[in-house]
């Protein structure tokens, strides 16, 4: 996959656990989950804004573009 996820890292910067973020953006655990492990297919605006949002980061913080 060439469309690396990279929220462990941001979630350990910001010392924030996956259910804390979960609950503040109002998504599953297993969601986010499929998110972290970059196994979705998809991911909704509105869900990113969120995410930045309740880690106070830019989508590239979480999102990265690696050619295979």
């Amino acid at each position: 996959m060439a469309i690396i996820v990279n929220l462990d890292v941001m979630l350990a910067k910001r010392k924030m656990s996956s259910g804390e973020l979960a609950a503040r953006i109002g998504i599953t655990q297993a969601n986010l989950s499929i998110l972290k492990t970059g196994k979705a297919k998809a991911v909704r605006f509105s869900t990113l804004e969120s995410i930045c949002d309740a880690l106070q980061c830019q989508p590239g913080d979480i999102l990265e573009y690696r050619e295979e």
